[in-house]
């Protein structure tokens, strides 16, 4: 990618890891016996562990920025802790369509949000139309499913889950820009927080973690979950972080039900409905508004491509 400009670099790194999110729900479809609980605290604790090894160098050259905002990394930390918790529930309860659509098109907003009351930096008029038109086509991805008439009663707690797990993944997008800005590397941002969570994420396996490897198949697909879409995924989202907003970097994320959905039609056996190929259209709309190169704007904080 040394040929493209650092901001298209960035996008580019940011949509590479989204493609490698995007299997984490076919991947564990294959998986007999896990609870969605165990997944999500062994993929995360998992990768925290290995973004501490691989930001070792990093993490010791930054060990006085990182004390200095130590009250912002340990909320950052608890912010990753709780992601998969609540995200995996919310899918519990609400389904895995409603859940995993309101974790993620909400993301945006509270990125947003974030920004706007601690920086001032309001979305623009192109970021606003951009996310209208992105979570427009999550939600066709959502509604082209079949309904679950089995549908839990918790189905109210299930969506506030997954506000919870979207608010907690913009949350720790916002601290790792926050501390990029403040001078600390991109890895050493995401491994501090991701190593802070695994405290958490790790232990809580002697609850969640019956028959996680069980088997060959199951080990496998948590061994390829740690270092796929989490390891290597979140390098390459802190990567990107170094160039574009919280804000811009969640909204891309949008890019990642609709591969999830790819992938659960050619690899699963999934059926696509014309409204969720027009939803998928939709989402490639927004990332071509949010890919197009703008001004910087200059900030008391730094330089953030807007």
């Amino acid at each position: 990618m040394r040929f493209l400009s650092p901001h298209y670099r960035a996008i580019s790194s940011i949509v590479l890891a989204c493609f490698l999110w995007g299997t984490t729900g076919t991947a564990a479809s294959f998986t007999q016996g896990i609870s969605p609980l165990a997944i999500g605290a062994a993929a995360m604790g998992g990768s925290g562990l290995l973004l501490l090894l691989y930001a070792r160098k990093s993490l010791w050259h930054d060990r006085g920025r990182l004390y200095q905002q130590r009250y912002l990394l340990l909320l950052g930390g608890l912010a990753v802790c709780s992601y998969p918790l609540a995200f995996y529930s919310a899918m519990a309860f609400a389904g895995i369509a409603v859940g995993s659509v309101i974790s993620l098109a909400c993301a945006p907003f509270f990125a947003a949000l974030y920004e706007g009351l601690i920086y001032r930096r309001w979305p623009s008029v192109r970021w606003l139309c951009s996310f209208l038109i992105g979570s427009s086509g999550v939600l066709l991805l959502a509604l082209q499913q079949p309904a679950n008439s089995e549908l839990s009663d918790d189905y109210q707690l299930g969506i506030a889950l997954g506000l919870v797990a979207a608010a907690s993944y913009a949350l720790y997008s916002w601290v790792a820009k926050a501390l990029i800005e403040q001078g600390v590397a991109s890895a050493s941002a995401m491994a501090s927080q991701f190593g802070l969570s695994a405290l958490v994420l790790l232990p809580l396996l002697a609850v969640v973690g019956d028959n996680l490897l069980a088997s060959l198949s199951n080990s496998a697909i948590v061994v390829y979950m740690v270092l796929g879409p989490m390891f290597i995924g979140y390098l390459l989202f802190g990567y990107g972080l170094r160039v574009v907003s919280a804000s811009q970097a969640t909204l891309l994320t949008l890019l990642e039900p609709a591969l999830a959905t790819l992938m659960a039609v050619l690899v699963v056996g999934e059926q696509l409905t014309p409204a969720g190929w027009f939803g998928m259209l939709l989402i490639l709309i927004c990332l071509v508004l949010q890919a197009e190169k703008r001004q910087a704007k200059k900030s008391h904080t730094g330089g953030v491509a807007e």
